[in-house]
């Protein structure tokens, strides 16, 4: 088991790592807006730039476990309000291009820090087809 952390990335909020590295596999934790340097600061403007922002942190921390957003195998949205819904969904999609791994979407009650969305993720470390 390999513990992830990056500066490209927000820190960890709470006692948890970033993601974390098990047979081949990376989980990651949910990601909010928050922005990795300047002291970890809430994107507040709007739910589409802060899923643009929870993207990037998603990458960051993929990339430094040596994955990839084509490596994603399964995440889980969580919105504070399913009326973004839409604007989420369209940024995801550009995200992730063509590659279309499953996905739940559940709406939340509240997030961290009052965020409008958060993402988590599983991916692969290697290429693997069956």
């Amino acid at each position: 088991m390999k513990f992830v952390q990056t500066t490209k990335a927000p820190s960890a909020i709470g006692p948890y790592s970033q993601a974390v590295v098990v047979n081949e596999m990376v989980y990651t934790s949910g990601q909010i807006a928050l922005t990795p340097a300047g002291g970890d600061e809430l994107l507040r403007e709007d739910v589409a730039i802060q899923t643009v922002r929870v993207l990037e942190n998603l990458q960051a921390v993929l990339e430094e476990a040596g994955s990839s957003m084509q490596k994603v195998i399964k995440t889980t949205i969580f919105l504070a309000d399913m009326d973004s819904f839409a604007v989420v969904n369209k940024i995801y999609e550009e995200a992730f291009g063509t590659h279309k791994p499953v996905r739940s979407t559940v709406a939340v009650k509240t997030l961290p820090k009052n965020a409008l969305v958060e993402i988590d993720a599983v991916a692969l470390l290697n290429d693997y087809s069956y």
